[in-house]
C-alpha cells in the first residue's frame, strides 16, 4: 500500500476523498462536488430561460434600456430558476433513480445527499426573490414566486397523477419572457400575454417529443406523461434502472389513443404558433419585417410536428426536438431586432 492511498484513512470515505493525496487530490474532489451542485440547477434549462428573460426585458424596456437593471433581473430570476431546478431534483430524486436519462444525476447517483441539496435550493430561492424585491421590483418578485410555487407545488406532483400535467407545467414554463418584461417596467398587457402565449404553445411539441423519446423511462417511473401512457410496463416501477439490462423489453405498446393524442397535440401546439407568433406584428409591437420570419419559422416547426404525428418514430421525435431548440431563440431574436430596428434608424 502506497503512502498516498486513502484506504487507511480513519475518517468516513467521503472525507478521505477530500483530504487524500492519491489519484483524487482535494482540488479535484471539490471541483467535482461543485459541478454536481451546478448540475442540480439544470443549467441547460436555466440558460434557455435566461435567454427568454433577456428578450422579454429588451422588448419591455424599449429606448429606456438599462444594462444594470437587466443584470439584476438576470441574477434574481436566475437564482429562482436555479432553485426550481434544484428543489425539483430533490423532490423527484427517487423517481429520477428509476429512469435511464436521469439516473446519473447527483442525488439518485448518491454523489450528493438530499438534505444539503434541499438547503441549497431553499437558499437560492430566498436569495433570488430577495434580490428581485430589492433591486428590481415587487411585481417581478411576486411573479417569480408564483412561477416557483406552480412548478414545484403543482406541476411536479401532477406528473404522477394525470397527463394534464404538461398543460399545467407549461404555465410556469412560459413565464420567463413575462418576468423580463415586467422587470423592465412593463405591465401585464397584450404584448406580455403574446410573449406568454408563444412560450406556452412552443412547449407542447418540445416536451411531447422529449416524452416520446423517453416514454419507457417515464412509464417505469410511474409518471403519467401522455407519451408514457402509450406503453404498458410489465416490471414493477420500484425496480431501479441498474437492475434492468434492456429496459425497453419490459414494455409493450398499448393505448393507441395516447400515441395519437401525443402527435395531435404536437401539431395543435405548433399550429397555434402560426397565429400567436404573429400577434406582436398584428398589435403593432413588431414591424412587418418580423411577419415573414415568424411565418417561416412556424411553418418549419409545424412541418416537423406533422411528420412526428404521422410517423411517431424516435427519428421524427428527435428532429422535432432539434427544431424546437432552434425555433425559440430564432423567433425571439427576430422579434427583438424587429422591435428595435425602427428605433435605431
Amino acid at each position: 500500500m502506497t503512502s498516498g492511498s486513502t484506504e487507511t484513512c480513519p475518517l468516513p470515505a467521503e472525507s478521505c476523498t477530500l483530504v487524500g493525496s492519491g489519484s483524487r487530490p482535494r482540488w479535484e474532489a471539490i471541483a467535482r462536488r461543485g459541478f454536481d451542485y451546478v448540475q442540480l440547477t439544470k443549467p441547460r434549462i436555466l440558460s434557455m430561460a435566461l435567454l427568454a428573460v433577456t428578450a422579454g426585458y429588451a422588448l419591455g424596456s424599449g429606448v429606456d434600456f438599462r444594462l444594470t437593471r437587466l443584470l439584476h433581473a438576470l441574477l434574481g430570476i436566475g437564482l429562482v430558476a436555479a432553485a426550481a431546478g434544484t428543489l425539483n431534483q430533490y423532490a423527484e430524486r427517487r423517481t429520477d433513480g428509476r429512469m435511464r436519462r436521469t439516473a446519473s444525476r447527483p442525488l439518485p447517483a448518491k454523489r450528493l445527499r438530499p438534505r444539503p441539496a434541499l438547503v441549497f435550493g431553499s437558499l437560492l430561492a430566498v436569495l433570488g426573490l430577495g434580490h428581485l424585491l430589492v433591486h428590481v421590483n415587487g411585481l417581478t418578485a411576486a411573479l417569480s414566486a408564483f412561477t416557483l410555487v406552480a412548478y414545484l407545488g403543482v406541476y411536479t406532483p401532477m406528473k404522477r397523477m394525470t397527463a394534464l400535467c404538461t398543460a399545467v407545467g407549461a404555465i410556469p414554463g412560459a413565464m420567463p419572457p413575462v418576468l423580463g418584461w415586467v422587470a423592465a417596467g412593463g405591465s401585464l398587457d397584450t404584448a406580455a400575454l403574446s410573449l406568454f402565449g408563444i412560450l406556452y404553445l412552443w412547449q407542447f411539441p418540445h416536451f411531447l417529443a422529449i416524452g416520446w423519446l423517453y416514454r419507457h423511462d417515464y412509464a417505469r417511473a410511474g409518471l403519467r406523461m401522455l407519451p408514457a401512457l402509450s406503453v404498458t410496463n410489465s416490471v414493477a416501477s420500484s425496480a431501479s434502472f441498474s437492475e434492468l439490462k434492456c429496459p425497453e423489453e419490459a414494455f409493450t405498446d398499448a393505448r393507441p389513443w395516447a400515441a395519437q393524442m401525443t402527435g395531435l397535440l404536437s401539431v395543435l401546439g405548433a399550429g397555434g404558433l402560426f397565429a400567436v407568433s404573429l400577434l406582436p406584428w398584428l398589435s403593432g409591437f413588431a414591424t412587418a419585417a418580423y411577419a415573414p420570419i415568424a411565418i417561416f419559422l412556424s411553418a418549419t416547426y409545424f412541418g416537423f410536428a406533422w411528420r412526428f404525428a404521422k410517423w411517431r418514430s424516435r427519428r421524427s421525435a428527435r428532429h422535432l426536438l432539434w427544431c424546437s431548440l432552434a425555433y425559440l431563440p430564432l423567433l425571439l431574436a427576430s422579434l427583438v431586432v424587429s422591435h428595435f430596428w425602427p428605433l435605431a434608424t
